[in-house]
């Protein structure tokens, strides 16, 4: 396949082959060189495309960010929920395995990778909070299922509470640890008329997700 000819389709190759990787060695296991052979490209037709492979995870990353966003924005746009209603079905929908699943396959702690979390907060701030969030808290205090006056900083501490704090992959967390906090979380912003935001189904895909992390074995990390 002469790359020069064809580069989406060499593109697309490359991540398709990489996103399986990532996902059955996780991001640190899996070499440069095992997407080269996988492949079947020289180190050239590799190069030729990406910098490194930091940045092919990266582009993995986005385009399964891109597949996420499709199911987001459905939930945001639909006119038979109120805000209350999606912002639960947001969660339940961010937590499914197409996109979250697959991180948490992929990546490294984030606490041991100062560069991949800085991209996790870049993301909050410039896309989930504006994009989704925000404007679902905004119907929400239209139609009362919603009560602040603030809705930026409401929906900026609430996804950087479920992505960051609660979240197993940001550093070694025991499914103990996480019930506790989601139900912390769900305490915290009662006062806002959103209860049970986080409930039993995301409590239990929280916890093996945090089982996921925790199990080195190639079994374990094959969770797709």
């Amino acid at each position: 396949m002469g790359r020069g000819k064809y580069p989406e389709m060499t593109i697309q190759r490359i991540l398709d082959t990489a996103e399986r990787l990532f996902i059955e060695k996780g991001y640190d296991a899996a070499s440069l060189q095992d997407i080269i052979d996988a492949t079947g490209l020289s180190k050239g037709a590799i190069y030729h495309h990406f910098s490194s492979k930091e940045d092919i995870f990266y582009s993995v990353c986005d385009r399964i960010g891109q597949r996420n966003s499709q199911v987001l924005a459905q939930v945001r746009d639909d006119p038979a929920l109120n805000g209350l209603d999606k912002l639960r079905a947001i969660f339940k929908a961010s937590l499914q395995p197409e996109r979250q699943a697959k991180m948490f396959c992929m990546m490294p702690y984030l606490l041991d990778n100062a560069k991949f979390l800085a991209t996790e907060l870049r993301s909050i701030f410039s896309e989930v909070v504006p994009e989704f969030v925000e404007p679902i808290i905004r119907q929400g205090m239209a139609d009362g299922s919603i009560l602040t006056d603030q809705p930026r900083a409401l929906a900026e501490a609430m996804i950087l509470l479920s992505d960051v704090w609660i979240n197993p992959i940001v550093q070694p967390t025991t499914p103990e640890e996480i019930r506790e906090r989601c139900a912390m979380y769900n305490q915290l912003f009662r006062s806002f008329g959103i209860d049970g935001l986080i409930n039993e189904e995301v409590v239990k895909t929280l916890e093996d997700y945090g089982r996921l992390v925790h199990d080195p074995s190639p079994e374990g990390k094959n969770c797709i």
